[in-house]
Formats: structure tokens, C-alpha cells, sequence
């Protein structure tokens, strides 16, 4: 990998994991309203910490070595730069079965969005699928069905890969529900946290909706190190909007889709990729940029018609 590859990698993560993680965000912002300005600067400099390195740095290397339990620790987050044939020949086996596992989840991901998740359209076909929201489970079901009958032909793990992605969706589906009904009650007023307890609530929830960021880093690159510093450049983009502009991103509406269509693509990319087909490294954070970028422009036009 060169250093321009390198670098169009990190903006695309860093990119993603912003335009991701504008719920959590908003989240953040809400309950932080109700806490100290001390406690504020806490959430910016130990939740940093946190959310970067002991979710977005630790969570992609366990993944990477529990896919590839016999690099070990150190070969697994150093994976990308060895020298050693052997170090590539693991990493080439397993990646198909990440691969799989994550574009699954993302996929999923998408869909649940488009048929069940209040939003502002910005695609006239959206409001058809929020219509036919009962076909959801339907739609996921069928679709996983499919991938696991071809990836059964090619490789059973690949197969085991798409069942993984997909469990790990409806149990992290779980969690940020609950995560949303917590909220509720802190900015009801009914909850009497102290701020020290508001703070690891809000990691707990970063945690959560960070899961969305860490698989989809996957399709970007299975570089532990370059995942974190683009998704931790992200995080530290997206606290210091939590704490000071989130009024402002608020106003550009169709952000959440851009998101959400980026995860397909992105989805897509991983599937096809864990089948075999060869996708250039360029094409994530490429399709990444495009459509983010459309979805922003569209939001900024939003914007000022409003005013």
C-alpha cells in the first residue's frame, strides 16, 4: 500500500465514522445539555480516550485476531506492514469471512433504516419502503437466505460469516434500543445521575453505535493501525461538533441518509468482495466521498431555501 493510498484511506474512515455517527452525536449533545461544564471537558478528554482507543483501536484487532487466532497480537495489529508471506497468506484466508460477516451487518443495517426508521426523505422511492415497513423481516430474511446458498458453494465459513453478520446485527439492534429508551429518561428528568454516571452511560452508548463504524472500517482496509487513526480522527472530529456546532449539523437534514447509503454501498462492496470479486481499494472511500457528498449538498441547498 502506498502513501497516497494510506492517506485516501484514512480521510475515507475518517469521513465515514463522522457522517456514521451523527445520531450518536446528537445523543451526546442532548444529554450533555443537562450536565456541568466541567463534566463537559471530562466527556472530551477521557471519553476520547475511550472511544478511540478502547472501542475503534481495541475492537477491529480483536476481531482481526480472533479471525486469524494464529498470528498472534502483535502480527495481527501489524498485519498490513509485515514482510512475512506467511502474515499474508492468514489475513488473505480470513478476510473473506470478515468480510462477509460485516457487509451482512451493514447491509441489514441499511434496510432496517429504510423500512422502519422515522426519516427525512431524500429519495422519493424511501417513503414507498416506510409504506411497506412489514416487509422488512421479509426482505432480510430472503436476502440472507441467498447469500448463504452461494457462499455454501464456495466455502461453509464464508456461509458461518453471513450468519454471524446478521446475529450481530439483531443484538446490537437490541442494545441501541434500549440505549434510546435510557435517553429518554435522562432528558425526561425522571433519571438522577450525577454526571460522573452520565458520562459512562454515554460511553456505553458509543460503544454501541460505534459497531456500525468498526465493521463498515473493514471495507476500507483490514489494517488495524490505519483504522485507527482514521475512525479516531472521526471520533475526535465528531466530539468537538457534539460539544460546540451540533445546532448547526443539525440543519443539513439528509446527512443521515447520505450515512446510511454510504453503509450500503459499503455493504455491497464487502459481500462482493468476500465472494471473490476483486474490488480496488480506491472504490470505498471514493463511493464513500460521492455519496456523502451528494447528500450534503442536498442539505445545504435544504438549508438555504429554509431560511
Amino acid at each position: 500500500m502506498n502513501i497516497m493510498s494510506m492517506i485516501l484511506t484514512v480521510l475515507g474512515l475518517c469521513v465515514f465514522e463522522i457522517i456514521s455517527s451523527i445520531d450518536n452525536a446528537v445523543i451526546n449533545a442532548e444529554v450533555l445539555g443537562t450536565m456541568s461544564a466541567k463534566a463537559k471537558k471530562w466527556f472530551l478528554l477521557w471519553g476520547l480516550i475511550i472511544a478511540v482507543f478502547a472501542v475503534r483501536g481495541l475492537l477491529p484487532w480483536l476481531i482481526i485476531w480472533g479471525a486469524t487466532p494464529g498470528l498472534g497480537p502483535i502480527s495481527a495489529f501489524t498485519a498490513t506492514f509485515s514482510n512475512d508471506p506467511s502474515v499474508h497468506t492468514a489475513i488473505e484466508t480470513a478476510s473473506p469471512i470478515l468480510l462477509m460477516g460485516g457487509g451482512v451487518f451493514l447491509v441489514f443495517l441499511f434496510f432496517h433504516w429504510l423500512f422502519l426508521e422515522s426519516k427525512k426523505f431524500g429519495l422519493r422511492i424511501e417513503k414507498f419502503f416506510v409504506l411497506h415497513s412489514v416487509w422488512f423481516f421479509a426482505t432480510v430474511s430472503i436476502l440472507l437466505t441467498v447469500i448463504v446458498w452461494y457462499a455454501m458453494k464456495i466455502n461453509p465459513m464464508i456461509a458461518f460469516g453471513a450468519v454471524v453478520g446478521s446475529t450481530a446485527f439483531f443484538i446490537t439492534h437490541g442494545f441501541k434500543e434500549n440505549a434510546e429508551k435510557g435517553e429518554k429518561a435522562l432528558l425526561s428528568g425522571s433519571s438522577t445521575m450525577s454526571d460522573l454516571s452520565k458520562i459512562l452511560y454515554l460511553e456505553i452508548i458509543d460503544a454501541t453505535f460505534s459497531i456500525d463504524g468498526v465493521l463498515g472500517a473493514f471495507a476500507f482496509t483490514l489494517s488495524v493501525p490505519l483504522i485507527l487513526l482514521g475512525n479516531g480522527l472521526g471520533a475526535y472530529v465528531l466530539r468537538k461538533l457534539t460539544i460546540g456546532n451540533i445546532d448547526r449539523i443539525k440543519k443539513y437534514v439528509y446527512l443521515k441518509n447520505g450515512a446510511m447509503y454510504s453503509i450500503l454501498a459499503l455493504g455491497i462492496i464487502m459481500v462482493t468482495d468476500a465472494f471473490g470479486v476483486h474490488i480496488p481499494q480506491w472504490v470505498s472511500p471514493v463511493a464513500t466521498f460521492s455519496i456523502i457528498g451528494y447528500f450534503l449538498w442536498k442539505s445545504y441547498k435544504h438549508a438555504k431555501n429554509s431560511i
